[in-house]
C-alpha cells in the first residue's frame, strides 16, 4: 500500500479539472431541461411532462445506482482489474442521493396531481359504492396505496443513498490512511448492500414502473429492469473513461480495461435480451388477455415501429458490433456502441412508461428531447463535479498494482 508513483511514470496525483466549456455546456443543458419542463406545463401537457420526468428521473437514478453496484461488486469479488477506473463509478454513486431525491419528488408529485399512477390512484377505484369501482385494483389496495408506495420508495432509495455515502467515506479514508482497515470494511458492507439491492431492485421496478399499468404484472419485470440498469451503467462508465482518456486523463487505463468493460456490455446486452424475450414469449404463448394487454398496447401504430427498433438497438447492433475481440478494444467503436445503447435504453424506458401514462396521445418533440438533454446535463455536472474532488486513482488500494498490469 505504498506510493506507486516511484515505480510508474503515470501521474497518480492527477486531478480532474471541471471547468471551461465542459462545465458551461453542462449548465446550458440543465437550462434547456428546465425550459422544456416549463414549456410542458405552460402548454397544458402536464401528463406528458410528468411521464418524461419519471422516465429521466428513473434513468438518472438507475445509472447512479449502477455505479454503486459496480463498486460494491468489485470489492466483494476482490477484483483487481477495475481498481484503476474505480473513481468514475464512485463519482456516479456519490450523485445517487440527489438522483434519489429527484425521483422521489417526481413520483410523489405525480401521485398527488394524478398525472402518474392513475390506474390505481384514481377516485373511487377501491370503493364498492363508486361507479369507478375496480375489483382488481381494490384487491391490490393493501399494497398499492399512496402512503405505503411512498414509504417503500423512501426506504429503498434511502438505503441505496446510505450505502453510497458510506462507501464514499470508506474510499476517502482508504486513500488518506492506507492499510486494509477500510478496504475490509468496504468488502463487508458491499456484501450487505448487494443482498439488499438484489432483493429490493425488482420491487423498486414493480412500484415505480410496472404499477403504471396496475392491471398487468410480470414476475420477470424486475430483472428486466435490472438488466437495463446494469447495461446503461456499464455504458456510462465506459463512455466517461474513454472521454477522459481522450482529454488526457487516466493514462494507466489501457485497451485491456476497455476490453473487459466491452465484454460486460456485450454479455449483459444478451442477458437483457434473454429476459425481454422470455417475458414476451411466455405472454405471447399463453395468450391470456390480462397478460397480453401489455404488448397489445405496444403493438398499436403509435408504438409498433419503436417496439422493433428497441430490439435492433439494444440487441442486434451490440451483438454484431462487439462480437469480435478487436471491436471491444477499439476506443471509437466502443464509444459508438455505448452512445447507441444509452439511447436504446432511453427508448426501452420510453416503451415501458408512455403506453401506461399518455397512452395513444403520445408525442415526440421538444418535451422528450429537452428533458433528456436537461437530465444529461445534470448528471454530467454533478458527476464530473464529484470526480474533480479527489485524485483520479485510488492510490492506497491494495489491488492498484494488479490493475496497472492488467492484460488479457
Amino acid at each position: 500500500m505504498g506510493n506507486h508513483n516511484q515505480t510508474h511514470t503515470h501521474n497518480f496525483s492527477e486531478q480532474f479539472i471541471f471547468s471551461g466549456k465542459l462545465k458551461t455546456w453542462s449548465l446550458i443543458a440543465i437550462v434547456i431541461g428546465v425550459l422544456s419542463i416549463a414549456f410542458g406545463f405552460l402548454t397544458d401537457h402536464a401528463e406528458r411532462t410528468y411521464a418524461n420526468l419519471l422516465l429521466m428521473a428513473y434513468y438518472f437514478t438507475c445509472v447512479c445506482a449502477a455505479g454503486l453496484f459496480f463498486v460494491a461488486l468489485q470489492y466483494v469479488a476482490q477484483a483487481g482489474w477495475a481498481t484503476g477506473l474505480l473513481r468514475v463509478p464512485q463519482a456516479m454513486s456519490r450523485v445517487l442521493p440527489i438522483a434519489s431525491l429527484i425521483l422521489f419528488v417526481v413520483c410523489a408529485a405525480g401521485l398527488l396531481t394524478h398525472n402518474l399512477y392513475h390506474h390505481w390512484n384514481g377516485d373511487g377505484l377501491t370503493d364498492p359504492a363508486s361507479p369507478n369501482y375496480d375489483k382488481l385494483i381494490a384487491g391490490k389496495a393493501v399494497y398499492l396505496n399512496v402512503p405505503f408506495f411512498l414509504a417503500r420508495l423512501a426506504i429503498f432509495l434511502g438505503a441505496y443513498s446510505f450505502f453510497a455515502v458510506l462507501f464514499a467515506k470508506y474510499a476517502k479514508r482508504e486513500a488518506a490512511e492506507g492499510g486494509l482497515v477500510f478496504y475490509d470494511k468496504s468488502i463487508k458492507w458491499s456484501a450487505v448492500f448487494l443482498i439488499i439491492f438484489g432483493f429490493t431492485t425488482p420491487i423498486w421496478a414493480f412500484d415505480t414502473i410496472m404499477s403504471l399499468e396496475a392491471h398487468w404484472f410480470s414476475t420477470m419485470f424486475g430483472w428486466y429492469n435490472f438488466a437495463a440498469l446494469w447495461v446503461s451503467g456499464l455504458c456510462v462508465i465506459a463512455l466517461m473513461i474513454i472521454l477522459l482518456k481522450k482529454g488526457g486523463y487516466m493514462s494507466w487505463i489501457n485497451e485491456n480495461h476497455l476490453h473487459d468493460l466491452g465484454k460486460f456490455i456485450f454479455a449483459f446486452s444478451i442477458f437483457w435480451t434473454y429476459i425481454w424475450f422470455s417475458q414476451f414469449l411466455l405472454i405471447y404463448y399463453a395468450n391470456i388477455p390480462e397478460e397480453t394487454v401489455y404488448f397489445y398496447k405496444r403493438w398499436e401504430p403509435e408504438y409498433l415501429p419503436w417496439f422493433w427498433v428497441n430490439i435492433v438497438i439494444n440487441f442486434v447492433a451490440p451483438i454484431l458490433i462487439l462480437m469480435a475481440r478487436g471491436s471491444k478494444r477499439h476506443t471509437n467503436t466502443l464509444m459508438f456502441v455505448c452512445i447507441m445503447l444509452l439511447c436504446g435504453h432511453w427508448l426501452d424506458y420510453y416503451m415501458m412508461i408512455m403506453p401506461g401514462t399518455v397512452e395513444s396521445h403520445r408525442g415526440f418533440g421538444i418535451l422528450e428531447i429537452g428533458i433528456a438533454i436537461g437530465f444529461t446535463g445534470l448528471f454530467s455536472f454533478l458527476t464530473l463535479n464529484q470526480l474533480s474532488k479527489r485524485s483520479m486513482v485510488p492510490n492506497n488500494h491494495p489491488f492498484l498494482e494488479e490493475s496497472l498490469h492488467h492484460q488479457i
